[in-house]
């Protein structure tokens, strides 16, 4: 037993003893180094764009709006009174003249009602007469004139009323135009205030469109305007009206351009496309595939500073053709970046590779085409 206590207490000093030296040890071994914290700027790579140099020049700049023809005039002709439609005198399509019938309406009773009071004029204007003579030997007073006179002017009244009546069961054309539509036939009952036909003026005619509160300061009326219309044909013409009300839906005004057309050639309600000059300006002109938006909707282009840093600058389009657009609102020499637009930002540092100084792109080389040769074998 004791023996087994003495063997117990000699193992735990060596393991004791074991680990007292790997302590030591440790406190004489030299102290670790350390590393130095890591070089992260050896990690950042400044991005690569190619880019243009560009310098500004003239250019007629044009406002482009697209709208529709309308006619000047537009009329639905409807009738003063009432009565059955004995005679039609125009069809669809037809030119008519100011003044020309369109429409009669049956007189009814208005002949005899008009004759009626031509009859009562006539007493009334006797009796007036008659008063009048009495008045000045002092056998009549003067109300009695007064009342005589009032009855032979009620009377002329009844006659213009009963003449006016007649005369508004001829229907009559308000202006030269085409007839557009027709709202009845003959035999149709028509009331007061109802449609016999719609009359429009299509000389001259006017190309509308709405302009954006923008440009609205940048024309004025009277200035020269170019439309084409959906067929390809071109007209001069001129502004005649500028809104001085904005739609409150889209911000934009009315401008209304107009155009001769005296063979009444263009039709009303057809797509045109209004162009409006405003002078020569400052601009460049670039592909449209450059253009970039901010998170605002902000429309620009990003170039580049003398410290290659990129800069955002807003732009407005002022022109466009197969060529590419025109732009305004930028400095007259500028560094534009043209390839890698997107994928830099604003502040950013880059490394920029002039357009001009890349060799001139090669399509594959293209030489005779080698193949069976054919021939006659003996």
């Amino acid at each position: 037993m004791k023996r087994s206590y003495l063997i117990a207490g000699v193992l735990a000093l060596a393991a004791a003893g074991w680990v007292v030296s790997g302590q030591v040890g440790q406190d004489r071994s030299p102290k670790a180094a350390r590393k130095p914290p890591a070089d992260l700027t050896a990690t950042q790579i400044v991005p690569t764009v190619r880019v243009r140099r560009l310098i500004a020049q003239p250019h007629q700049a044009e406002v482009i709006l697209r709208g529709r023809t309308e006619a000047i005039r537009k009329v639905d002709v409807k009738a003063e009174t009432y009565g059955r439609i004995i005679e039609l005198k125009v069809e669809k399509g037809d030119w008519v003249e100011k003044g020309a019938i369109l429409a009669r309406l049956s007189p009814g009773e208005r002949p005899a009602n008009l004759a009626e009071a031509k009859a009562l004029r006539e007493q009334r204007k006797i009796e007036y007469q008659a008063s009048a003579r009495l008045s000045e030997k002092g056998y009549r007073a003067e109300t009695q004139l007064a009342g005589a006179k009032a009855a032979l002017e009620a009377a002329e009244a009844a006659v213009a009323r009963a003449q006016v009546a007649l005369r508004n069961t001829t229907i009559r054309a308000p202006f030269d135009g085409l007839v557009a539509a027709r709202g009845a036939e003959i035999g149709d009952f028509v009331d007061k205030g109802d449609p016999v036909a719609r009359i429009i003026d299509l000389d001259p005619v006017l190309a509308v469109a709405q302009i954006s509160e923008r440009d609205r300061g940048r024309v004025a009326v009277g200035a020269p305007a170019r439309v084409t219309l959906i067929g390809g044909r071109e007209v001069s013409g001129e502004v005649r009206f500028v809104a001085a009300e904005a739609e409150p839906a889209t911000r934009t005004f009315r401008i209304e351009v107009e155009l001769p057309n005296p063979a009444a050639e263009i039709p009303d309600g057809i797509t045109a496309e209004i162009r409006l000059p405003l002078g020569a300006v400052a601009a460049h002109r670039v592909s449209p595939a450059i253009l970039t938006l901010t998170d605002d909707g902000t429309i620009g282009v990003k170039t580049l500073g003398p410290d290659n840093r990129v800069r955002f600058h807003p732009i407005q389009i002022i022109g466009d053709g197969t060529d590419g657009v025109w732009l305004s609102g930028l400095p007259d020499r500028v560094t534009l970046i043209t390839v890698g637009q997107e994928f830099v930002a604003e502040g950013q540092i880059v490394h920029p590779v002039d357009e001009a100084d890349l060799p001139p792109a090669t399509g594959p080389k293209s030489g005779p085409k080698s193949g069976p040769k054919s021939g006659n074998n003996s």
